[in-house]
């Protein structure tokens, strides 16, 4: 088995066996776009969720940012605000807020990472409803790009990403710590 075979069966193995799974799947892909699917139940409010939304800081991890520190990260949870990244010597706006109700949706419009190379156009989507134990979280991820880049391609390493950080977002809002 190749060890990135290994790799991938390790975190699928973590991700279900872990309390505070996200369920994560590629919904579409295309060589021309994908759709990315992630859902979680939180064990807080949707006021609580919400608010944690506005400090990535906190809960993104350090090894998705270009910085190598999460704690670059900054976003404002109102329409218009960046989802930034700032260190000394540079920066990048990950991601811009479209729309914001709170403690309900927020929606940024953003290729991340190496997608923003690619000139795609991405929509991040968290969408929050009460539930008896606390919150049901859904967030989707809508990449459109050029078909050359063969987007289905890398919609799975996408989704892990994505998957991680809501992984992180659970337990940073259930007990104050990403990891």
């Amino acid at each position: 088995m190749s060890h990135s075979i290994r790799s991938i069966a390790l975190w699928t193995l973590l991700f279900a066996l872990s309390p505070f799974s996200a369920r994560a799947a590629v919904t579409q892909a295309k060589p021309d776009g994908f759709l990315l699917t992630t859902s979680a139940e939180i064990a807080a409010p949707p006021a609580a969720v919400f608010g944690a939304l506005g400090q990535p800081g906190s809960w993104w991890s350090s090894s998705h940012t270009w910085s190598g520190d999460a704690k670059n990260l900054k976003l404002e949870l109102e329409p218009g605000a960046c989802y930034c990244e700032r260190w000394p010597g540079g920066g990048v706006e990950h991601a811009r807020v479209v729309f914001v109700k709170k403690d309900e949706v927020l929606r940024l419009n953003g290729a991340l990472g190496p997608l923003q190379e690619m000139a795609a156009t991405g929509i991040l989507n968290f969408a929050l409803k009460p539930t008896e134990k606390g919150s049901a979280l859904t967030v989707t991820y809508r990449l459109s790009g050029d078909s050359s880049h063969g987007l289905d391609k890398i919609a799975p390493f996408v989704d892990k990403v994505i998957a991680e950080q809501i992984m992180r977002l659970t337990k940073f809002v259930e007990t104050g710590k990403p990891d």
